[in-house]
């Protein structure tokens, strides 16, 4: 399966912020969507990173006192690992795994199609396991 398979079976919101958005809104927008991680653009809506509640938390236990005042650009991850649509799924749970991380956005060319999770990687792989145990079950109990 393909990052664009995965893509079209969810609902897929993309969330985004700009770099000089304040912490505090950034961590409001992630807890009012209910997602972990927030795509940062540019004004012309190009990807230039990505801040995950992770990062946030990280901001608040390094600098509470001034967390409310600072930027997003202080704690987003620049030039953050992306898919693209013809990405093997496999391939992006190894470069998520290898990597650490839990939100990777998806580019079509330069465009920002959507945003994929380890959640939606771990689905994926559960289908495709029950997929292939109902097909072995079959065929033990044809023969």
């Amino acid at each position: 399966m393909k990052v664009a398979d995965l893509l079209k079976n969810k609902e897929n919101l993309i969330f985004t912020i700009t770099s000089d958005t304040n912490l505090f809104e950034a961590m409001t927008k992630l807890l009012e969507q209910k997602i972990g991680a927030l795509i940062v653009v540019d004004s012309k809506n190009k990807l230039i990173g990505i801040i995950s509640e992770r990062d946030l938390m990280r901001g608040i236990y390094q600098d509470y006192d001034g967390f409310k005042t600072k930027k997003v650009a202080s704690l987003m991850s620049s030039n953050p690992l992306v898919a693209i649509l013809d990405d093997e799924i496999d391939y992006i749970m190894k470069i998520m795994t290898k990597n650490q991380i839990r939100h990777m956005p998806v580019l079509d060319k330069e465009k920002i199609v959507g945003m994929i999770s380890i959640r939606d990687v771990i689905k994926y792989q559960l289908q495709e396991t029950e997929v292939k145990n109902r097909y072995l079950e079959e065929y033990l109990f044809n023969q």
